[in-house]
């Protein structure tokens, strides 16, 4: 075991700018292992983990690995380089340091994942990386205060549901198959306790994609009751189960997936229209990020203004992302929508009359 206790030691503690010396290994395997070993043999074991890193990466025997590690050539391939003087280090290999770094933000800036998980899933992925620089991306990560929930029961939803879609389960054929669930939501009189929405009585769903948005887990799926597309947002399912009932699949079939994506998720459920917005230039960026470009085309107007032709379901939430740019976004066609904007606006402006 001696050699994989170094290994994990250097792991552990040691990095390009951290170092560990024979000395310091020998003490550590002394005081905190019992094993009492000289400085050679620790020096044997660094030289083996070499070889067998070497010989596993490489595709290689044991004879092909000695004879690699001994020649200078292969230096830099070797996992535990020694830095003169200063003692031996581990050389990252699979992952780079802003590789970790960038996975556990990216984890800890999930909505859908609570505080408690974030902060054990960012232990695993710092488990690739030496103590030094794990305490450095913690650092890092929690920087910014972030809105999460406070569910902990979302990774085991969300497990569930894979499994209810998936067309094998350890390894054994399955037919994807309904789920059913609690679908919560906040209420005014006690905003600590959510309650079931319909009264308590528990969704039947076809599951088909889980989707992430802004932040935010998303079941998209269809209700056995109105047989309706609809999205759920994970976090708020409570007691998800398979019903064992087969998935019916005939509204997924007829569905174009990326449309609704794109419509539910930029401005809600209503009426499709093709509409043309006027902007200045300088909002396209934006612009673009809301619309893509993809069934989505751009006209310049002049050297201060460009229009946007695409597909947008007409609804209050898109409204009100309009009416957000205030005088710098013109709706411009179709009419009808024109009229029913004029009509939002008159709405709000009759609020303050009266």
């Amino acid at each position: 075991m001696k050699p994989y206790i170094v290994l994990q030691y250097l792991l552990k503690n040691t990095d390009e700018n951290h170092f560990a010396t024979g000395k310091e290994i020998e003490a550590y395997l002394q005081e905190n292992c019992k094993i009492y070993a000289e400085r050679r043999s620790i020096y044997k074991d660094i030289e083996e983990i070499n070889e067998v890193n070497w010989m596993l990466e490489n595709d290689a025997d044991i004879f092909e690995a000695e004879e690699a590690i001994e020649t200078d050539e292969y230096d830099e391939e070797k996992l535990i380089l020694y830095r003169h003087k200063k003692g031996f280090y581990i050389r990252q290999r699979h992952f780079e340091l802003d590789d970790i770094r960038l996975l556990a933000e990216c984890v800890n800036s999930a909505k859908f994942v609570s505080t408690a998980q974030a902060k054990r899933l960012i232990d695993v992925v710092c488990d690739f990386v030496s103590d030094y620089q794990a305490e450095k991306i913690k650092a890092d990560a929690f920087v910014i205060d972030r809105v999460k929930t406070k569910s902990t029961a979302i990774l085991n939803n969300i497990s569930v549901i894979n499994d209810a879609m998936s067309l094998s389960i350890d390894g054994e054929r399955h037919e994807p198959e309904k789920i059913s669930f609690k679908y919560l939501k906040y209420s005014i009189d006690d905003m600590n306790q959510k309650v079931a929405q319909r009264k308590g009585e528990k969704y039947v769903v076809n599951p088909f994609k889980l989707l992430v948005n802004e932040g935010n887990y998303y079941l998209l799926g269809v209700d056995d009751k109105n047989k309706k597309m609809r999205t759920y947002r994970v976090d708020r399912m409570k007691n998800v189960s398979f019903t064992y009932e087969p998935r019916e699949e005939e509204e997924f079939k007829k569905m174009n997936l990326e449309s609704f994506v794109k419509r539910t998720f930029s401005m809600f459920n209503g009426k499709t229209e093709l509409v043309t917005i006027r902007f200045p230039n300088y909002l396209l960026d934006t612009v673009v990020e809301r619309f893509g470009k993809t069934d989505t085309s751009y006209c310049k107007i002049d050297d201060r203004h460009f229009t946007v032709l695409t597909k947008v379901d007409i609804s209050n939430p898109f409204f009100g992302w309009l009416s957000s740019f205030g005088k710098r976004a013109k709706l411009i066609a179709p009419q009808n929508v024109v009229d029913d904007y004029k009509a939002y606006l008159d709405k709000i402006r009759e609020m303050y009359e009266s």
